[in-house]
C-alpha cells in the first residue's frame, strides 16, 4: 500500500478492504503522514484504542519515493537530487518567490523530445516516474528542506504528457485537501507540444491543473530545427488546440519563451509572436537560455531579454522576464539532467 501514489479516497478504499476500517482511522493516518512524513500512527489519539490496526498499517505502508543524497544551493534556490530505487537519480528544483515557495519538479529520468536547448534532453527517455516518485518530492522538499510548498510547476526533467497518467494522479494526491492541500490553480503541467495531453488535460476541466506551453519560437521553421516535436506536432496545430483549451476567467495558458542570442531574439521574432498568440488568452514568460555542456547556443544579456519583452508588449502580449534563479548550481530552466548518464 504505497500512500505516496493515493488520494484519501483511495486510501479510505484500502483501509476499508484490508481491516475493515472506515474513514475515522483512515483520515488520521492520512492526514498524518502527509503533515510530518511519519508512519508512526500507534501515537495518534485516534489509535489508541486499536494498536493492533496502527501497528499492521504501519507494516503494510511502502513509502518508495527514492532518497534524497545531494543538494546544491543558490543563495535561496535549493537543488536536491534524489536516487531512486533502481539507482538512477532524478533533480528538483525549490525557488522561493513572493507569497509563495515553488517546487519545479521532474516527471521522468530523461526526456524524448530532444529540445537543442535543453541538458535533459541529451539524456533520451530512461523511464517515466511513478506517481508515488513525483509527489516524494514535494514530501521531502517539505520535510527535509522544510519548505512549505504552495506551488509545482512541472518544469524539471521529463515531459509532463508523456507520462500522463501518473503525472494526473500525482497531481491528485498533491491538490487532496487531507493531504498537501495545494490548489489546482497553483500546479502548473508544461508541455513541449503534445496535442493528445492537451486535449487529455482539457477534458479534466474544470477540476485540473494550469497549462504551460515551451514555444521558444515564431515559426515552424525556427522551432523545428530548436525541437524537434514540431515536425509532428505543427505551430498551427497546437495554435487550434490552444484556442480550443478551456479557461476560467481568470486563467491564462503560461507561454515559456527560451531567448537564445543570434537565434529567436529578433524583433521580426517578437512581432511573429505576437501575431501567432493574438488568439489565445496566454502569458509569456521570457527566459534567458541558460547555458548546459556542449551547445552551440549563447545566452543574450539582460538588456535584450528586457527589450524583447518590451516589444511583446507594444504588440498587446502580456510578457515578463523571468530571472535565471539557479544557473550556478544548474539548477535553472533547460540545466537539468542526469550528468552520470550523460557523461558530462
Amino acid at each position: 500500500m504505497n500512500i505516496l501514489e493515493l488520494t484519501f479516497a483511495d486510501f479510505e478504499k484500502q483501509i476499508k478492504a484490508r481491516y475493515g476500517r472506515g474513514s475515522f482511522h483512515a483520515s488520521a493516518a492520512y492526514k498524518h503522514f502527509y503533515r510530518t512524513g511519519r508512519t508512526d500512527f500507534s501515537a495518534l489519539p485516534e489509535f489508541q484504542a486499536s494498536p493492533g490496526l496502527a501497528q499492521a498499517m504501519e507494516a503494510d505502508l511502502v513509502i518508495a519515493a527514492g532518497k534524497v543524497h545531494e543538494q546544491h544551493r543558490e543563495d535561496d534556490v535549493i537543488k536536491f537530487v534524489t536516487r531512486l530505487s533502481d539507482g538512477l537519480e532524478i533533480e528538483s528544483v525549490i525557488i522561493p518567490m513572493t507569497g509563495r515557495t515553488t517546487l519545479c519538479v521532474s516527471c521522468q529520468v530523461g526526456c524524448r523530445m530532444g529540445c537543442r536547448f535543453c541538458e535533459t534532453g541529451k539524456m533520451g527517455l530512461i523511464r517515466n516516474l511513478t506517481a508515488s516518485e513525483i509527489v516524494g518530492q514535494v514530501i521531502a522538499a517539505r520535510n527535509e528542506q522544510g519548505r512549505d510548498i504552495r506551488n509545482v510547476v512541472f518544469m524539471g526533467m521529463g515531459e509532463a504528457f508523456d507520462n500522463f497518467d501518473a503525472v494526473i494522479q500525482a497531481v491528485r494526491v498533491m491538490n487532496d485537501p487531507r493531504g498537501l492541500n495545494i490548489a489546482y490553480r497553483y500546479i502548473t503541467l508544461s508541455t513541449a507540444g503534445l496535442m493528445d495531453g492537451i486535449e487529455k488535460l482539457a477534458a479534466l476541466h474544470p477540476l485540473r491543473p494550469n497549462l504551460g506551453v515551451s514555444l521558444n519560437a515564431s515559426s515552424d521553421a525556427l522551432r523545428s530545427k530548436l525541437m524537434p516535436i514540431n515536425e509532428k506536432h505543427s505551430m498551427q496545430r497546437l495554435r487550434a488546440g490552444l484556442m480550443a483549451f478551456p479557461l476560467k476567467k481568470y486563467e491564462k495558458i503560461m507561454i515559456t519563451y527560451v531567448l537564445i542570442e543570434g537565434c529567436n531574439n529578433q524583433p521580426e521574432h517578437a512581432r511573429e509572436l505576437a501575431e501567432y498568440l493574438a488568439p489565445i488568452r496566454a502569458e509569456v514568460n521570457v527566459i534567458a537560455y541558460n547555458p548546459v555542456s556542449e551547445r552551440d547556443f549563447l545566452p543574450p544579456d539582460e538588456a535584450a531579454v528586457e527589450r524583447f519583452c518590451e516589444l511583446l508588449a507594444s504588440e498587446g502580449v502580456i510578457a515578463r522576464k523571468r530571472p535565471a534563479r539557479g544557473r550556478t548550481i544548474l539548477g535553472a530552466c533547460g540545466q537539468l539532467g542526469n550528468r552520470h548518464l550523460t557523461g558530462c
